[in-house]
């Protein structure tokens, strides 16, 4: 069960090939603990590569190279929820609304300048960093992750259907919110004893990202939905990028 488990939590998180496993009630109840090793395999591709890129390339390039290497190793399903939610959150209108909008397959203006304005704030930044930058960075793809899935788990859902509903249904809630924790705890720790200074500050950037997230869900959005987790997930590995690049 533990490797059928987090072969879905990677088919569902990420585009890494993984064998064909049935999607039963048993391996889905638990494949959100396995939620942070997808980040962990992010954050070792992008210190790998990082650190081969960052003396042997200009800082446009590196930039850009660093802010595709997550979407293109995820698929770009969280950004896929953060273009969503940006059309639902500036549309101004009620929860239900909103709700419709983040169903709609069509992408807006808000969307799109939602995402351009995303890519180049991820571009210039990532253009400053330097290799301390990049190692604070890396623990950041677990963080977000382990709080992103923590979300799922604790926050009221939005409606009674779709992934996120299926997700929060199937799982053991206690166990997976137990796991998650200790992701979140070990990995502050790893940040903590890398750089006090610079680990201190992602880990309150995060949890400042995580209590607009809870914010954003109940008021705009009446609840969790998938699209409201990826959006956070975004946001807070942007919060992550800008706080290491400025502060260190």
């Amino acid at each position: 069960m533990f490797f059928k488990s987090l072969i879905a939590a990677f088919s569902m998180y990420s585009r890494i090939p993984m064998p064909k496993v049935e999607w039963t009630d048993d391996y889905m109840r638990y494949s959100l603990c396995f939620f942070p090793f997808v980040g962990t395999v992010i954050g070792v591709v992008m210190l790998f590569v990082g650190s081969f890129l960052i003396e042997k390339c200009g800082p446009l390039l590196f930039g850009c190279v660093m802010t595709v290497i997550p979407v293109f190793i995820t698929g770009g399903i969280h950004f896929d929820g953060f273009l969503d939610t940006m059309d639902g959150y500036c549309s101004y209108m009620n929860k239900e609304k909103r709700l419709e909008i983040l169903k709609d397959p069509n992408s807006g203006a808000f969307a799109v300048i939602g995402g351009l304005v995303y890519f180049t704030l991820s571009i210039g930044f990532w253009s400053e960093a330097d290799l301390e930058a990049l190692r604070i960075i890396s623990f950041g793809y677990v963080l977000s992750r382990a709080l992103s899935g923590l979300g799922v788990v604790l926050f009221p859902l939005a409606k009674k259907n779709g992934m996120v509903s299926y997700f929060a249904e199937k799982s053991h809630k206690t166990k997976v919110k137990i796991i998650l924790i200790l992701f979140i705890i070990i990995d502050c720790a790893f940040l903590l004893t890398f750089n006090f200074f610079g680990g201190l500050a992602v880990i309150l950037s995060s949890l400042i990202c995580f209590i607009f997230h809870y914010y954003n869900c109940i008021k705009n959005f009446g609840g969790i939905t998938g699209d409201l987790a990826g959006f956070f997930l975004q946001i807070c590995e942007l919060a992550i990028l800008i706080v290491s690049v400025i502060l260190l």
